[in-house]
């Protein structure tokens, strides 16, 4: 007998799969500019292709293909370290989603590679279990499905366009990561940590080999977002006085 809780449950799964599938659209777009502009910084259509395929987490494809652009080759270790260091958040997503996503140990290793900010977002803003792991499942595998599939379209796209200057693709990479970055500040410390890494990397690129601005920046925001020098919450009776922050 189909009964009112059973229809909440269905409507509730619902949302979830068109919350989900929101999110998946969105998303998968902008592995055509990620395939464009790995064509364009050197890359062949089938390594943009294995790049999305193995490595499939969005910021760190970026910023790898950004650091090989301006360096080749021989930034190819910078590269690298860049993209590890944007990855390592995963890993805390990971602990998160641990006890969401399934006991048993097949479960866990093939959720690994659906951790991303995505998949983990979706899943955490449910207030059931069942729906946790729904929102985690279809997000994470809609997305890897349909931004290696649009790498695809843009590595093809990107290879036909010829000279990425022409078109302004060599400039992309740094706006593309711009964009992803451009939301999260919203607070001073976070501001702070923005603007010491890319004063620090402006400094050195002139000086040092590609790739290694990012990584001393990268460690200039890790130091700077330690101390939270901006970000400690004011004294009780100076926000009364100010009002909420």
């Amino acid at each position: 007998m189909f009964t009112a809780s059973n229809g909440a449950a269905v409507s509730a799964e619902r949302e979830v799969w068109r919350e989900a599938l929101g999110v998946v659209l969105a998303t998968s777009a902008y592995g055509i500019s990620f395939g464009a502009l790995a064509v364009a910084s050197g890359l062949d259509v089938w390594q943009s292709c294995v790049l999305s395929l193995l490595m499939f987490t969005g910021g760190s494809q970026f910023a790898f293909v950004g650091v090989f652009a301006a360096g080749g080759v021989a930034a190819l270790p910078s590269a690298i370290a860049s993209a590890a260091l944007l990855g390592v958040r995963n890993v805390a997503y990971g602990m998160r989603m641990s006890p969401i996503v399934g006991t048993t140990t097949a479960r866990r290793v093939a959720a690994a590679h659906f951790t991303i900010d995505e998949s983990t977002a979706v899943a955490i803003s449910q207030s059931d279990p069942r729906l946790r792991q729904i929102g985690f499942w279809v997000t994470g595998i809609g997305i890897f499905a349909g931004w290696n599939v649009t790498t695809l379209i843009g590595a093809l796209v990107g290879d036909v366009l010829g000279d990425p200057k022409t078109w302004g693709l060599d400039a992309a990479a740094a706006a593309a990561f711009l964009a992803l970055l451009w939301p999260r500040l919203k607070q001073r410390q976070a501001i702070a940590v923005g603007v010491a890494a890319a004063v620090v990397a402006a400094s050195l690129t002139p000086f040092i080999m590609p790739g290694l601005p990012v990584l001393v920046a990268a460690l200039v925001a890790i130091v700077v977002g330690w101390f939270n020098w901006l970000g400690r919450d004011a004294p009780v009776g100076e926000q009364n006085s100010e009002g909420e922050r």
